[in-house]
C-alpha cells in the first residue's frame, strides 16, 4: 500500500474517532446542562392551607351520579372562589358524572376513596378539547379543567372511569370490544368525520360531537392549564386516553398507577405541552404507555406548538403498544425528551422507544435522549422509528416529517424480534443522527438491525446484539 493511501486511511480513522468523541461529549453535555435546566424549571403548583370536604356539599355514597356530580362541582367552585385549598374525597365509592377542576384546587382522594364515573352520556356536556390530535368539541372528560392555574389530583384513592365491554369501549366500532348494531349511540365512532373536518379546515366551533358521534372521552384532560400535579392515585378503566394534558405548562405526574385495557387506552399523553415530569409511575395499558403528541395534520401544523422539555424517569411499563412513544399525532413537532432509569417487561409490550409519524403530519422530532433502560422482553423492537405509520391514511401527504438526534445509551433487552427497526421515506433522508451506544440486546429473533427507506448518520458504538458487536447497519 502506498504511503499516501496509508496516510489517507489513518486520517479517515482519526476523523471518525474525533467525531465519536465530539458526539459523546455532546450527549454528556446535554444531560448535564439541558436536562438539569428542565428539571429545575418545572414549577409545581401551590395551594392554600385550607381544607374542604365533598360531604359538606351534599355528596353521599348512596347518592346518584347526578346528585354527587352537582355536589362535587359545587365544592370545587366554592374552594376555588375562596382562594383554593384541599378538597377531600373521603373513603368510600362515590358515583358521579363529569367534574371540572378550578384554579387553586387540589382534589385529594383519601385511601379507600373511589370516584366511579357513570356511563350516562348526559352527564358529560360538550367542552373544547382534542380527540386524537384533532381539535373539536366533545364529551367533557371525566375530570376536566380549562385555563386553570395550580390544580391537582392527589392521594391514595382511585379514579375509575367505569368503562368496559358494556360501557364506552364498544363505541370504538370494533367487534372484539363488543360493538354491535345495538351499541349505545347506535353507530360506530365518527372519527373519520372529524379527520375530514381537520383536512377541510372546518372552524373548530363547528366541530360539535358528543351524542350520536361515538367519540369516547378521556379520563383526565387538562386544557391550557399552568401548574398541574397528579400524584399517588390509581386510574382504571378509562373510556379513551387516561391522562391527557393539552397545551399545558409545568405538568408533574408522579407515583401514579394506570391500568387500562381498552381501545386507545394510552396511559399519559402530553400534547403540545412544555415542562413535563413523569416519574415513578407504573403503566399497564391497551395502547401506548406514554405517548408524546402535538396535534394531527393540518390542526397540528396550524397551532405549530411542539411538545418540549419532557422528562420521563423511574417508570415501569408492562403491557402496551410502546413504552415511551413520540407520535403519531406530532405535527407541531417535539423537542428535548429525556428518558432514564425505566424498566419494561411484557410479551404484550410491542416496542420500547417508538417514534411514529407519516407524510400527512409534517413536523420535526429533534432530541430524544434515553439512558439506563432495562427491558425483559418486548414483542417487536427496542428502538423503532417509523416515518410511514398509517400508510393508508387519506389526507394531504406532502408534509414529510423529520426525525433527528436520537440517542440511546445503556439500554438492555433480553428478548425482541428486532434490535433497531427504522422505516424512512423512499425519497428523502429525513431520519438522521441516530446513535445507539453501550447497549446489549439479547434474544433477537429476526434481523438485529433492519432499515428501509433513506436514513443517514446512524452510529452504533459498542452495541452488542446476540453477542456480536454491531458496527454498521
Amino acid at each position: 500500500m502506498k504511503r499516501k493511501e496509508i496516510g489517507a486511511r489513518y486520517f479517515s480513522v482519526l476523523c471518525a474517532m474525533l467525531v465519536s468523541v465530539l458526539v459523546s461529549a455532546q450527549e454528556t453535555d446535554v444531560w448535564n446542562t439541558s436536562y438539569k435546566q428542565i428539571e429545575q424549571s418545572i414549577r409545581q403548583p401551590m395551594f392554600a392551607n385550607q381544607t374542604y370536604n365533598i360531604k359538606d356539599f351534599g355528596a353521599r355514597t348512596d347518592a346518584s351520579a347526578t346528585e354527587n356530580q352537582k355536589a362535587i362541582n359545587e365544592a370545587i367552585v366554592s374552594c376555588s372562589n375562596e382562594g383554593g385549598g384541599r378538597l377531600i374525597v373521603p373513603e368510600g365509592t362515590w358515583n358521579t358524572g363529569g367534574i371540572v377542576l378550578q384554579t387553586g384546587v387540589n382534589l385529594v382522594l383519601e385511601k379507600g376513596a373511589t370516584l366511579l364515573f357513570s356511563a350516562d352520556t348526559h352527564l358529560y356536556p360538550l367542552v373544547r378539547t382534542r380527540w386524537e390530535g384533532n381539535d373539536c368539541w366533545n364529551y367533557q372528560p371525566m375530570v376536566y379543567a380549562a385555563d386553570a392555574t395550580d390544580i391537582a389530583i392527589t392521594g391514595e384513592g382511585t379514579i375509575d372511569g367505569g368503562a368496559g365491554m358494556d360501557a364506552w369501549w364498544p363505541m370504538c366500532g370494533a367487534a372484539h370490544y363488543n360493538w354491535t348494531e345495538k351499541t349505545p349511540e347506535h353507530q360506530r365512532t365518527t372519527r373519520g368525520e372529524l379527520m375530514q373536518m381537520n383536512e377541510k379546515r372546518v372552524p373548530i366551533d363547528e366541530r360539535r360531537f358528543g351524542k350520536g358521534k361515538g367519540l369516547r372521552p378521556q379520563l383526565v384532560n387538562f386544557f391550557q392549564c399552568d401548574g398541574v400535579l397528579i400524584e399517588g392515585v390509581t386510574m382504571l378503566r378509562s373510556p379513551f386516553w387516561v391522562i391527557h394534558p393539552l397545551l399545558c405548562r409545568n405538568v408533574v405526574v408522579r407515583n401514579v398507577y394506570i391500568q387500562n385495557d381498552g381501545p386507545n387506552g394510552d396511559g399519559c399523553d402530553p400534547e403540545s405541552c412544555e415542562k413535563v415530569l413523569i416519574e415513578n409511575c407504573k403503566f399497564d395499558t391497551g395502547d401506548d404507555c406514554i405517548a408524546i403528541k402535538s396535534g394531527r395534520n393540518a390542526d397540528g401544523r396550524a397551532f405549530n406548538i411542539p411538545s418540549k422539555d419532557i422528562i420521563v424517569r423511574n417508570c415501569e411499563m408492562l403491557d402496551g403498544h410502546g413504552g415511551v412513544v413520540v407520535g403519531s399525532e406530532i405535527s407541531g413537532g417535539c423537542q428535548n425528551v429525556f428518558v432514564e432509569n425505566c424498566t419494561m417487561d411484557s410479551p404484550n409490550l410491542e416496542r420500547v422507544i417508538r417514534i411514529k409519524t407519516n407524510p400527512c403530519r409534517g413536523g420535526v422530532t429533534d432530541g430524544i435522549y434515553v439512558r439506563n433502560v432495562m427491558v425483559g422482553q418486548c414483542r417487536e423492537a427496542v428502538l423503532k422509528i417509523n416515518l410511514d405509520y398509517e400508510p393508508r391514511e387519506k389526507a394531504d401527504r406532502t408534509h414529510n416529517p423529520t426525525v433527528r438526534n436520537v440517542f440511546l445509551e445503556n439500554v438492555t433487552c433480553k428478548k425482541s424480534k428486532y434490535g433497531v427497526l427504522m422505516i424512512g421515506l423512499p425519497t428523502e433522508s429525513n431520519v438522521y443522527n441516530i446513535h445507539v451506544k453501550n447497549s446489549d440486546f439479547e434474544g433477537v429473533t429476526a434481523e438485529p438491525v433492519k432499515v428501509t427507506g433513506k436514513v443517514h448518520d446512524v452510529k452504533f458504538d459498542n452495541l452488542v446484539i446476540n453477542g456480536e458487536t454491531i458496527v454498521k447497519f
